[in-house]
């Protein structure tokens, strides 16, 4: 089966082609996410999601029981201080949720004309355009989409009792309009994304394969939205609540059973998140395999134990040097955020929106490790944590000179262990995460590289690679993916003939067998390409061409970013009985350059 690119990665299915939805651009495909519908929606997930919500709503009850103890026993000062830093950052976030929202569904509300205005200006933006990936025939494609989809719209606004029913539906875009306005006042915006994300993964699992493509893009882009609230929630609001408290405790040389409570809500709250984001990024992108639960799970021990050892210290120098720990801090954010702004990420759309994303990645790197930079991460991670150690001895041995009389050495001594513990606990997770349960395999897997690209394996991670190089004539369709020829493979021409000295190219290659392979095309004659490129694009259905280089990972893909390409999204799986393609301009070659590969297994 051969397939046109521009010199980019195409994914290629054979269980039901015209359903599933590829993203072009990258050498390595996630072969479980571009079945029709994604993956399948399990009670593993739905448990995940009410442990999240659990979660949100320990953290926030605790933080306000804790609060209103601190007033009932005249400590004002801590009940402010307390107060603040969940009233502050909840408000901040759900004027973000709010603005999403109300993004997100004004256009939907605004009747049939709105829709087709929509579907009509984020087709056209400069951004995207809906073609198809044959340039040859892009025009007739997009046209045959629009065609497809604006009827859909056009019509229901002309039958005569349209009129009548545009009362009711009125009056539930004004109960809708009112309803989130109540929730996100009462700062339950969060609580209401989640029960929308167990709705839309219970709708993507009882339905067939048309609505359930729907409900799976619905669902993924909900869930993009709750953990980038969460995330931003959590370092803006427990983070700084974590060290309050525990800076309260070390100072009153007391601990209250509330203060316990709280600061162990506000540090699984700080893990969790951070877990859950890696894992809803990395199940968004179909280059890269998805996370499983024990690796989350590891992930989120890693953070629980560094992030606890790093605000233990912080509290400890803290209780002892106030002025200086707020220099400290101030001080490692700048260099932190400077270090990242080096790094020259590729997160937002415009360049203030990515130095304004850096800063707040800056106040992430005050207390652990957040990867943001495309490439291998060993050298940045591992100078990250040796700044981290060199730090928090030396807070430690600060706040232990220094420290109060009422502090006797042999709970000194304790305090120093537990903290000294909790990062070497850290860090071994951090190892088990990667040596063991890293989605990509393990550390020392790479020596399977030479036999598949970065990325193309299936869904049995390692086990996949093997069979991928032993025995790839027992590989199922779903596993291929069309990229670019690599250096030792040769291009064929625009006549489809083979180019010379292939054959010997392909003796000299190493012991792997070949899982991408050149060939001519199967007949040079213009009536029978014009007829197989018509077909192909009959059965390929509407594409949605972005006019962007795909970011590379850790970064979230350009349709996950832009709103207006969500609802182009959107539109098109409710419109078409085709389900829609994602192509990102490649970077590796000019638009007008057109190959023809051929992929055998």
């Amino acid at each position: 089966m051969a397939a046109k690119s521009d010199g980019a990665a195409v994914s290629v299915e054979d269980d039901n082609p015209p359903r599933s939805l590829s993203v072009p651009g990258n050498p390595s495909v996630r072969p479980g996410c571009a079945a029709p519908g994604g993956k399948p929606y399990t009670l593993l997930d739905c448990c995940w999601v009410l442990c999240a919500l659990l979660v949100f709503f320990s953290d926030g009850a605790t933080d306000l029981w804790l609060a209103a103890d601190y007033y009932l026993r005249g400590d004002y000062w801590w009940f402010g201080l307390t107060l603040v830093f969940v009233v502050v950052p909840s408000a901040v976030v759900q004027v973000l949720s709010f603005r999403w929202f109300v993004y997100d569904y004004s256009d939907l509300s605004g009747g049939d004309g709105s829709a087709t205005g929509s579907y009509a200006a984020a087709a056209g933006d400069s951004a995207s355009s809906t073609k198809d990936s044959d340039q040859r025939g892009g025009s007739a494609a997009a046209a045959a989409a629009a065609a497809a989809a604006l009827p859909v719209y056009t019509a229901s606004a002309q039958p005569a009792a349209g009129g009548r029913a545009g009362s009711p539906r009125r009056c539930c875009t004004i109960c809708m309009w009112v309803f989130q306005s109540v929730l996100h006042v009462l700062q339950l915006g969060q609580v209401w994304r989640y029960i929308h994300a167990l709705y839309l993964g219970a709708q993507s699992r009882w339905h067939s394969n048309g609505p359930r493509r729907h409900f799976h893009w619905r669902l993924m882009f909900e869930s993009a939205d709750i953990t980038m609230l969460r995330l931003l929630e959590a370092f803006l609001k427990s983070a700084p609540q974590l060290v309050l408290q525990l800076s309260i405790m070390i100072h009153g040389n007391t601990v209250l059973p509330l203060q316990g409570l709280s600061a162990s809500a506000s540090l699984v709250s700080l893990a969790w998140m951070i877990a859950s984001y890696q894992k809803v990024l990395r199940d968004s992108r179909d280059d890269k395999l998805p996370m499983s639960y024990k690796a989350v799970i590891a992930q989120m021990l890693w953070h629980f134990f560094t992030i606890g050892a790093r605000t233990v210290a912080f509290a400890l120098f803290a209780s002892v040097f106030q002025l200086y720990f707020g220099i400290f801090i101030v001080s490692h954010w700048c260099v932190m955020t400077f270090w990242i702004i080096q790094g020259e990420t590729d997160f937002c759309m415009s360049k203030w929106e990515e130095i304004i994303y850096n800063m707040v990645v800056g106040i992430i790197y005050i207390f652990c490790w957040f990867n943001v930079k495309e490439g291998p991460s060993r050298f940045r991670m591992t100078l990250y944590y040796s700044v981290t150690l060199a730090e928090n001895v030396a807070l430690i041995a600060a706040w232990y000179t220094y420290r109060g009389p009422q502090t006797t050495d042999s709970s000194a001594l304790v305090v120093v262990c537990l903290v000294a513990c909790s990062f070497a606990l850290g860090t071994f997770f951090m190892l088990v995460y990667y040596c063991w349960l890293h989605p990509d395999g393990p550390v020392l897997g790479s020596q399977w590289g030479g036999c598949v690209d970065e990325g193309v394996v299936s869904t049995a991670g390692v086990v996949g690679v093997i069979d991928a190089c032993l025995t790839p004539s027992e590989g199922s369709q779903t596993d291929m993916v069309i990229t670019s020829p690599p250096r030792t493979l040769p291009r064929t021409k625009d006549t489809g003939e083979p180019v010379s000295g292939e054959r010997d190219r392909e003796r000299d290659r190493d012991s792997c067998l070949p899982v991408f392979q050149v060939r001519p095309s199967p007949s040079s004659s213009p009536a029978l390409l014009h007829k197989s490129s018509s077909s192909s694009r009959a059965q390929e259905g509407p594409v949605i061409r972005i006019d962007l280089p795909r970011k590379r990972y850790p970064a979230w893909d350009a349709h996950f970013i832009d709103r207006r390409l969500r609802k182009t999204i959107l539109l098109l799986e409710t419109t078409s009985t085709i389900s829609p393609r994602i192509q990102y301009r490649s970077s590796l070659m000019g638009s007008k350059e057109v190959l023809e590969y051929e992929t055998t297994v």
